[in-house]
């Protein structure tokens, strides 16, 4: 099944699918001849797989809503478990995902990654044709879906191996950003196919809405066919065509996963790691979680280092064979102090633009779907439905895009200016735009009339997206400057495990704060955290005398 290429003559090609067992990018006529073709195959089926990764990740922050317009029988609370549960695991999963090139090969990964999405979405789309289905059935359908978000790390380090030092940052931000485009997809494309009956009898029949919806053109009236089970069932129908591309299009390169044992002993290792971190998040989310679900002892900010640590742990402790001596070399990278520098840096751009494209929905219902009035007899505020409210389905999508659309940009720039300076720049200004956002939405939490502000809201938003795709391409410019070929895959995927946490924090702090009637708190805090680290990255790259100067 594995088809070896002895590629060092100039010239020689490789072919669709199989190992590749020479492969020097930095070599300009090997690169030009022979790599340049190959890579770009690479690219160009890698971005759909993981365009589709994230869909399947996210897609529950517009599910739920949906399930609330057509009166599924929970609590906004138990919703919102979903989107918890979907975000927390693909973070958690994308801690072995990151060592999966080195261990499985490329292809091997893709391959199988994005097959197993096929799973949730044919399983949610089941489970949303009855009302009547348990909570839990869903639980299990969203905690399936962080396997999407797992396969960022994979992609991102695989991607890496395949370009010379000097294109990585565009490369890597065509992949980042094209894939990150699943996020705006999903938000598009999910209450689109809810319209129709796209799949006919074998998808079932409709639902009618109890309640508004929206999509991209505008607002649905309650009463109107609904055929919700389409959000799950339709990324199974692209996933297939996908999977079977990457298989016969991608490769693996044995000169950065020299013994991954064969096609089957590369899905064994990719399954029993994914294993692995299941249980470590189940635990975690079941200790996290509130009853019924689970059993409310740990707050977020101590369930989350608990369980980073315990998957990186129990990893590390159940490894075997050639797959110890493997996690070893790897976790060689948390020896380095710039592994952990340019985590919290990722943080600032991807952990941003993830946590808001979870968080935005919430805020555009909650702040702008309804009217605050203060009463100063009881010295309290009510909030009652806005009949003048814009529909979060019509707008959420346009930060994401914009976001997105504009990642490979800040790649491109940071190949001509160096990374740093861009995060730098950047830096500043999602402190000042955080800043006004939370003015904002103070603002608008307390006026009768929240609508008059939603514009904006919606372009502060839309500066914070941009400033974060800009960003997610200079910081990993910078990764590629500072390690070497073998750290920095590994290292990508680590600082993208962490900071896919955003998905699970941004819209729990935003929750939490908006339910205590300060939302404006929550984005005073991310302007700090900001500040932060803008003195961070000044210190580490760019003020004189420091040990990389990143120019």
């Amino acid at each position: 099944m594995n088809n070896k290429l002895q590629a060092s003559a100039v010239g020689s090609s490789a072919p669709r699918g199989g190992d590749i067992e020479d492969w020097r990018p930095e070599d300009a006529t090997f690169w030009e001849t022979t790599g340049k073709r190959i890579a770009y195959r690479n690219l160009w089926i890698s971005i759909p797989n993981l365009l589709c990764a994230f869909a399947v990740w996210l897609m529950w922050g517009i599910i739920t809503v949906q399930m609330l317009n057509l009166g599924f029988p929970f609590k906004p609370a138990e919703l919102f478990t979903l989107t918890a549960i979907a975000g927390l695991m693909g973070a958690t999963l994308r801690i072995p995902a990151s060592f999966f090139i080195r261990l499985s090969g490329g292809r091997n990964t893709v391959f199988l990654t994005s097959a197993m999405l096929i799973i949730p979405a044919i399983w949610t789309g089941i489970a949303l044709q009855d009302k009547s289905t348990p909570l839990w059935v869903f639980q299990a359908c969203a905690f399936l879906s962080g396997i999407g978000g797992g396969n960022f790390s994979a992609s991102m380090s695989n991607i890496n191996t395949f370009f010379p030092k000097k294109q990585q940052g565009l490369a890597l931000g065509l992949n980042a950003g094209l894939g990150n485009f699943g996020v705006t997809t999903m938000q598009i494309l999910i209450p689109l196919v809810m319209t129709v009956g796209l799949f006919g009898a074998v998808g079932g029949g409709s639902m009618v809405l109890v309640k508004d919806s929206g999509w991209i053109f505008g607002k649905i009236l309650a009463g109107t066919p609904t055929w919700i089970q389409n959000a799950g069932f339709v990324w199974a129908a692209i996933l297939v065509p996908l999977v079977i591309a990457a298989w016969f299009g991608m490769n693996n390169l044995l000169t950065v996963t020299p013994k991954h044992g064969g096609t089957l002993a590369a899905f064994g290792k990719i399954i029993y790691l994914y294993g692995l971190a299941f249980a470590v998040g189940a635990l975690g989310l079941y200790l996290y979680l509130p009853a019924p679900t689970g059993l409310g002892l740990l707050n977020m900010w101590v369930a989350l280092p608990l369980i980073i640590v315990g998957c990186l742990g129990v990893m590390k402790m159940a490894a075997f064979g050639e797959m110890k001596g493997n996690l070893a070399k790897q976790f060689e990278i948390f020896r380095n102090k710039h592994t952990w520098s340019m985590t919290i840096l990722y943080i600032v751009t991807f952990g941003s633009f993830i946590g808001f494209s979870m968080a935005l929905p919430l805020s555009i219902t909650v702040i702008f779907g309804e009217q605050h009035v203060f009463d100063a007899v009881t010295q309290t505020w009510t909030h009652v439905k806005n009949p003048n409210a814009p529909s979060a389905l019509t707008y959420a999508w346009i930060g994401p895009f914009v976001g997105a659309l504009i990642r490979p940009v800040g790649g491109w720039i940071s190949d001509k200016v160096g990374g740093s300076i861009v995060t730098q720049v950047i830096s500043a200004v999602m402190v000042a735009a955080s800043a006004y956002a939370g003015w904002i939405m103070m603002q608008a939490y307390q006026s009768a009339t929240p609508e008059v502000f939603f514009t904006q809201f919606l372009v502060v938003f839309v500066v914070l997206f941009a400033a974060t795709g800009i960003g997610n391409g200079s910081t990993f410019r910078t990764v590629g400057v500072i390690f070497d070929r073998v750290q920095a895959g590994p290292v990508l995927g680590w600082t993208s495990a962490v900071a896919a946490y955003g998905s699970f924090i941004a819209p729990e702090v935003i929750k939490g704060q908006i339910n205590a009637g300060t939302p404006q708190y929550a984005m005073y805090g991310f302007a700090i955290f900001y500040a932060v680290c803008l003195v961070l990255n000044w210190w580490f790259y760019l003020r004189k005398g420091s040990e990389i100067r990143n120019p």
